[in-house]
C-alpha cells in the first residue's frame, strides 16, 4: 500500500510539472497590426467634404504626395514604400523622397514629371488637379482639418486611396485612445484657464473655430481671440496684454526663434499671468500646423502645460 501510494504521488508530481512547463512556454498573445489584402479592395472610389470623388481602379504604386500632413499619414499607415516623391515642406519621416516641388506652387508638368499615379495635394491646388486629370492622373484634394474628426477622416480615406484601409483605421483608433487618455489625465482648473495661441511673431493666432481650437477646447481652456473674426485673427500687442491670459503658447520656434525668454521682452509682456507664472509653452511648429498621426504629440504636450499651469 506503501508502494503504491508513493507511485501515486510521483505520478502526480510528473504531471504537475509538465503543464507547469507548458504554460511557461506557452507564448503570450500578441496584438498585431492589420494586414491588408490591397488586391481585392480595388477599385475604390474615395470622398473627401467638399471635393469630387476620385476613383482608383488599381491599387497606386508612385504615390506624390504634396501635403505635409498626408505624407505623416501615409507612412504611418504603411503606404510609404509607395510614396516616390513629396514636396519641401514634408520633413517628416526622414525618409520620405523630398523634392523642391511645393503644393501652394507646383504645376502640372514639374508634378507629372514624377510619373504618378496618385497625387496628394491640399485643396487649395485646383489648378493643378485640373492640370493631371486632364492627363489621367488621378488627384485627390485634402482640405484643411477643422476638428479632429476630419483629420481621422482623412487618415482613412488614405488609407482607402492605398489599400491600407484596416491599418488607417488601426492609427486612427490608437489616435483616439492616447488623446482621450491625455485629456482624462489632465488636471482641469476650477475655472476655465485662458490662453493666447501664437502662431507668429506678429501675433496672428487661432480660434477656437479652428482645428486647434478644438484641441484646446477639450483641456477646458478659453481663448482670448474667440472675438475676433475668422479662424486666424491677428491681434494687437495692446489686446494680448489686456487679455491677461493664464498660457501662452508658441508655435513660432522653428520659423522664428521665439521663445518664451525672447516673448518675455516684449512690451508690456511682464505683466501678463503666464509670463509671470513661468506658463509660455514652446510648441513644435509642423505639430502644430499639421493634422496627421502625431497630433498625438502636439496633444501631449499641450496635456503638459496645462497641467504645469496648475502645478504652480
Amino acid at each position: 500500500m506503501n508502494g503504491l501510494r508513493r507511485l501515486h504521488v510521483l505520478l502526480l508530481a510528473t504531471l504537475v510539472l509538465l503543464v507547469g512547463s507548458a504554460c511557461a512556454t506557452r507564448p503570450e498573445p500578441q496584438t498585431q497590426e492589420p494586414v491588408d489584402d490591397p488586391a481585392s479592395s480595388f477599385p475604390v472610389k474615395v470622398e473627401l467634404p467638399g471635393q469630387e470623388p476620385v476613383t482608383l481602379t488599381q491599387q497606386p504604386k508612385r504615390i506624390v504626395s504634396l501635403s505635409p500632413s498626408a505624407t505623416e499619414s501615409l507612412y504611418a499607415i504603411g503606404a510609404g514604400e509607395q510614396v516616390t516623391a513629396v514636396d519641401s515642406e514634408s520633413n517628416h519621416p526622414q525618409e520620405a523622397p523630398r523634392t523642391d516641388l511645393s503644393g501652394l506652387e507646383a504645376d502640372a508638368a514639374a508634378v507629372g514629371a514624377h510619373d504618378p499615379d496618385l497625387v496628394i495635394a491640399p485643396d487649395s491646388a485646383t489648378e493643378l488637379a485640373e492640370g493631371l486629370r486632364s492627363v489621367d492622373v488621378p488627384v485627390l484634394l485634402t482640405p484643411t482639418a477643422e476638428r479632429l474628426d476630419d483629420a481621422y477622416a482623412q487618415i482613412e480615406a488614405l488609407g482607402k486611396a492605398t489599400g491600407h484601409a484596416g491599418q488607417a483605421q488601426h492609427v486612427v483608433n490608437g489616435m483616439r485612445a492616447e488623446i482621450a487618455e491625455i485629456v482624462r489625465g489632465t488636471p482641469k482648473a476650477p475655472e476655465p484657464l485662458s490662453y493666447y495661441h501664437e502662431v507668429s511673431p506678429d501675433h496672428y493666432t487661432t480660434t477656437s473655430r479652428s482645428f486647434l481650437g478644438d484641441i484646446y477646447a477639450k483641456f477646458g481652456l478659453r481663448n482670448i481671440a474667440d472675438e475676433a473674426e475668422g479662424d486666424f485673427p491677428q491681434l494687437s500687442e495692446e489686446q494680448i496684454v489686456r487679455a491677461d491670459p493664464a498660457l501662452v503658447f508658441l508655435a513660432d520656434g522653428k520659423c522664428c526663434q521665439v521663445t518664451p525668454e525672447s516673448a518675455a521682452q516684449r512690451p508690456g509682456w511682464s505683466t501678463i499671468t503666464a509670463v509671470r507664472d513661468g506658463n509660455v509653452v514652446p510648441l513644435d511648429d509642423d505639430l502644430a500646423g499639421r493634422w496627421g498621426p502625431r497630433v498625438v504629440d502636439l496633444v501631449r504636450d499641450i496635456g503638459e502645460g496645462v497641467a504645469g499651469a496648475q502645478r504652480r
